[in-house]
Order: C-alpha cells, then sequence, then structure tokens
C-alpha cells in the first residue's frame, strides 16, 4: 500500500483521475486485464499497482461498508495521500459509488446460475410381467448458466416418489438452516 501510495502521489492528477475512472468501471470484473495497453503513459505496472491499492481499499472498505464520500475522505487521509488525490478519489467514489455498489450485489458469487426449472411426471401403469403397476418417476429440467458464457446448459434429473420427497425434504432444511444463521 505505501508503494501504490507514493506512486499514486507521483502521479499527475489528470492521468489519475483517468485512471481511477477506468478502475471504478472495471472493479467489480473478477479478472481485471485488457484494460490498459502497455504503451500508456501511467504505464501498466502503475496502473496495476494502483488498481490493487483501489482493491484493498474499495473492495474491503468502500464497497463493503459502501461509505460516504466524506467518510471515504477521511479514511483516505490517514494513507498520506496528498490532499488533491483525495479530492479525486472522494469525487469519484461519489459519482461512480453507488452504481458500483450495485454492480457487486448484482454479482453472481457461483459460476454457475440456476435460470429455469421445469418438470415433467411420467406414469408407467404396467409392464409385460406386472398388469397393475404404478411407477412415477418426476423429471426435473434444470436451466443452468455459466458466468462467463450466456448459454443455457439443460440437465435432466429423474426422481422416483422416495428420491424426490428426499430431495425436497434436504432442500427445505437446507434453506431453513441457512435462513436461521443468516
Amino acid at each position: 500500500i505505501r508503494k501504490a501510495v507514493s506512486l499514486i502521489n507521483a502521479i499527475d492528477t489528470g492521468k489519475f483521475s483517468r485512471l481511477l475512472s477506468r478502475i471504478l468501471q472495471k472493479l467489480h470484473l473478477k479478472v481485471f486485464s485488457g484494460s490498459f495497453s502497455d504503451t500508456e503513459s501511467s504505464g501498466k505496472e502503475v496502473a496495476l499497482l494502483i488498481y490493487e491499492f483501489s482493491i484493498t481499499f474499495f473492495k474491503k472498505q468502500a464497497v463493503y461498508h459502501n461509505l460516504k464520500p466524506t467518510i471515504l475522505k477521511q479514511q483516505l487521509e490517514h494513507f498520506n495521500l496528498n490532499p488533491d488525490k483525495v479530492e479525486v478519489l472522494a469525487t469519484a467514489w461519489a459519482a461512480s459509488g453507488p452504481e458500483v455498489v450495485e454492480k457487486f450485489r448484482q454479482r453472481i458469487l457461483s459460476p454457475h446460475k440456476l435460470d429455469s426449472v421445469g418438470w415433467q411426471l411420467n406414469l408407467q401403469m404396467a409392464q409385460s410381467t406386472q398388469a397393475k403397476q404404478k411407477s412415477p418417476k418426476a423429471v426435473l429440467e434444470l436451466g443452468i448458466t455459466n458466468e462467463d458464457s450466456k448459454n443455457m446448459e439443460k440437465v435432466f434429473v429423474e426422481f422416483s416418489h422416495e428420491e424426490l420427497f428426499e430431495f425436497y425434504n434436504k432442500v427445505c432444511i437446507s434453506v431453513f438452516t441457512d435462513f436461521l444463521t443468516f
């Protein structure tokens, strides 16, 4: 952090403002690549170091606590940042903070997301060896998307009556337990 602070203090305020704006736009992404070219005047290493400072500070402090710009300003002053850089950071956070926080709220924590559920009930009434047999089978169609691609993968799961009842109980107990611990 000290190295990042000394670099931030040394960089031109205009360049720092533009750099910070780009960082705040990409802060919610899991991978921070392709945002800066090697030929940019601020340099890729400087940008990445400032980004690491931003990750450490913004993600762990400003986003998590949804800090107001005035409180953010007070906390930044403890890092020995130049007053003009503190002002740039506070102004950028005032402009972009709510959007950044909302992007983090919408971000998926798991790489896979359940988007759709369909079901079908199949009932086998007889077999050649048994005339009066009732064998219900529930087929669940789960539409799962991956965070990296928007293509939906269909997963089919077949349950007997007993398996479906056991699955239902496990899901209910899991949800209820998570609710109580929340």
